[in-house]
C-alpha cells in the first residue's frame, strides 16, 4: 500500500470503520472452485524474497507452481521500473476479463511481507482455485511493480489499454496488505456491485467482512483503473490499530494472523468463481443470477 508519505501518525488520519448490515438473499446457486489447502497458501506467503530484485522470478516461480506457465505466463516491461509486471491469463468462455491485481515490491523498512507479499502470493493460489473448470470470463492475474513508488506498474498497465480492452474489463480486484486482522474492504472507493456481491458471499460462507476506508492515509492498484471508468475494489486487513505495521521493520511475517490469512483466501475466492456466474460476459445479461445466494462448492 502506497502511502503518500514515508512517516505518518496514524491518530492524524483516522480510518472511518463501517460494519455491513448483511441480509440472506432469496434462491442460491452453486459456485464450484478448488480449494487449495492451508499449509500451502502459507507456504506461498513465507517464500517472501528480502530485496525487490528477487521478487518477481519468486513469484514468476510461484505461478508455475500452481499451473500457470508457458504462454499463459508473461511478463511486460515497464517504462522506468527494473521489474516487470508479471501477467498469467486463465482463458475464459468469452473475451470479457476480471483482473484480480496485488503488487510485489516492497520499501526498504521492513521484510514487506504484509505490504505486499501477502497479496502478491495469494494470486498463484487463486489462479489454482479457478483453474480446472471452464470459466465464462477470462481471468487476468496481474503482479504488478513498483507500486510503492507511484502505483507505477498498475498505471502502466491501465494506461495501455484501449478502449475497447477497457470495455471488456467487468472487474478489477485488488488485494494490498492482507493478514493484519479480518478481511477488510475499502468500501468509499470500491463500485457498489462489486462490494454488495462481496458482502453477499462473505455472509453465505460466515466470513468476517468489514470496510475500513484508507484514502486518507494512502492508494493502491485499484485507483489506477477506477480513474478509467473501470469497476474497482480493493480487499486489504488494515486498521487504525495495525496501520503503523506497514513501512516499518514490523512489516514481517509474525505481524500476520494465519487463519484471518487463510479466511481471506478463501472468501476471495469463492467471490471471483461468484462474479464469474454472475456478471455479464456481453453476449447476456444474467440479472437473474445477480439475486442468488452462491453456495460454495470446493472441489
Amino acid at each position: 500500500m502506497r502511502h503518500p508519505h514515508r512517516r505518518v501518525s496514524s491518530c492524524l488520519f483516522p480510518l472511518l470503520l463501517f460494519v455491513a448490515v448483511l441480509t440472506a438473499p432469496a434462491g442460491a446457486q452453486r459456485i464450484s472452485y478448488h480449494r487449495v489447502e492451508q499449509g500451502t497458501v502459507e507456504q506461498r506467503l513465507k517464500t517472501a524474497p528480502a530485496t525487490n530484485p528477487e521478487r518477481e522470478p519468486k513469484l514468476h516461480q510461484l505461478f508455475e507452481g500452481a499451473g500457470c506457465a508457458g504462454e499463459a505466463l508473461t511478463e511486460a516491461a515497464v517504462k522506468g521500473a527494473k521489474s516487470p509486471n508479471l501477467i498469467c491469463t486463465l482463458r475464459g468462455e468469452s473475451d470479457s476479463i476480471i483482473v484480480v491485481g496485488a503488487h510485489f515490491d516492497k520499501v526498504a523498512a521492513g521484510e514487506g511481507v504484509v505490504d505486499n507479499w501477502s497479496g502478491a502470493s495469494l494470486l498463484p493460489s487463486l489462479f489454482e482455485s479457478l483453474q480446472g473448470e471452464p470459466r465464462r470470463h477470462t481471468f487476468i492475474f496481474i503482479g504488478f511493480t513498483d507500486e510503492e513508488k507511484g502505483l507505477v506498474g498498475s498505471e502502466a498497465y491501465a494506461k495501455r489499454l484501449t478502449r475497447e480492452e477497457r470495455s471488456k474489463i467487468r472487474a478489477m480486484v485488488n488485494m494490498d496488505s492482507l493478514g493484519l486482522s479480518p478481511t477488510k474492504v475499502w468500501l468509499s472507493h470500491a463500485d457498489k456491485k462489486l462490494a454488495e456481491a462481496l458482502n453477499q458471499v462473505a455472509f453465505t460462507m460466515k466470513l468476517p467482512l468489514t470496510y475500513v476506508n484508507v484514502e486518507q492515509v494512502g492508494s493502491s492498484d485499484s485507483e489506477s483503473f477506477a480513474k478509467r471508468k473501470i469497476p474497482s475494489l480493493t480487499i486489504h486487513s488494515v486498521t487504525q490499530e495495525t496501520f503503523p505495521i506497514l513501512h516499518s521493520a514490523k512489516d514481517q511475517l509474525s505481524a500476520i494472523h494465519l487463519d484471518d490469512y487463510y479466511a481471506t483466501y478463501r472468501l476471495v475466492a469463492v467471490y471471483l468463481a461468484y462474479l464469474d456466474q454472475t456478471l455479464p460476459t456481453g453476449k447476456e445479461e444474467p440479472a437473474a443470477a445477480q439475486k442468488q445466494t452462491p453456495t460454495p462448492s470446493p472441489r
